[in-house]
């Protein structure tokens, strides 16, 4: 009996070493990937553009060219999250409260910049609002510009940044239910009222989760832009635009100094990101 009971504890043994090595080969799996194909292509970005120095990177950060590249990604950004941000509430509110007659489409809709290239994207504004497309002629006539312009940029960052808030809410707001909303109605409060003080306090972190990867989205956004934008320098240029044409004017220094811009915003949207997505695991774990 001894013999037996001596076998079973080397072999459970046994069964936590091969658990305990396999767990450590895959971690150290992870960080190797992580290494290579995240942490690297950084670091040589930061190097590149730090190649000659601060005075260089510095320059080539405050050129015209590329302060309006910046400014024309804010504008974007500026313009597009909100108005996600006012959609995502709106939408997730309909599809979570309500029961109405084309809601599955609805839903699919939200989630159609994911299944569409943002090239074909482009391409479709193109079609509809170029000089040869469906309102071409009318909107030259009113002197309207979109394509090769800021609105087109606009509505391009629109579209692809279209499913993000709403995504998040949906699935949030109707775990969360109805019932503090027919209270707070059984008590005479009115539908402004049930939002602000009901709705809202419960899937505040969760907007803001999904405004961060509206913002992140929004931000780096290249397929859809370029098509839509003409790539005037100065003009209709973002900033993954104005990398590109440094990049292939083979001034390099110049096109990672902007990269590195990029990456450090999109490293501090990462950690606006972690915090936001901490607190809601933390409401949902309530």
């Amino acid at each position: 009996m001894s013999s037996l009971t001596l076998t079973a504890a080397s072999s459970a043994q046994a069964i936590r070493r091969s658990r305990t090595w396999g767990r450590r080969l895959l971690i150290a799996g992870a960080w190797l990937v992580f290494a290579l194909f995240l942490l690297l292509p950084l670091l040589v970005v930061l190097a590149e553009a730090l190649k000659q120095g601060f005075g260089t990177f510095f320059s080539a950060l405050l050129e015209p060219d590329a302060l309006a590249a910046l400014k024309l990604t804010l504008i974007a950004v500026g313009i597009s999250v909100p108005l996600n941000m006012l959609f995502g509430v709106a939408a997730a509110w309909c599809v979570s409260k309500y029961e109405f007659r084309g809601k599955s489409l609805l839903v699919t809709l939200i989630d159609l910049p994911f299944s569409v290239s943002p090239v074909i994207a482009g391409l479709i504004y193109v079609l509809m609002f170029g000089a040869q497309g469906w309102f071409g002629p009318w909107l030259r006539e009113h002197d309207i510009q979109i394509v090769f312009a800021v609105p087109g940029i606009v509505l391009a960052t629109l579209f692809v940044t279209v499913p993000f808030v709403a995504r998040e809410l949906i699935p949030l707001m109707q775990e969360q239910g109805t019932q503090e909303e027919e209270a707070a109605r059984l008590l005479g409060a009115n539908g402004w009222q049930m939002f602000w003080h009901v709705t809202l306090p419960n899937i505040r972190w969760g907007l803001i989760y999904g405004v961060v990867l509206c913002t992140a989205r929004a931000m780096g956004e290249f397929g859809a832009v370029s098509v839509v934008s003409g790539h005037i320098r100065g003009v209709t240029n973002t900033l993954p635009l104005h990398v590109e044409i440094l990049y292939n004017e083979y001034n390099h220094v110049a096109a990672f100094s902007v990269a590195s811009l990029l990456l450090l915003l999109a490293l501090f949207i990462l950690l606006l990101k972690q915090w936001s997505e901490r607190h809601v695991n933390a409401n949902r774990g309530e």
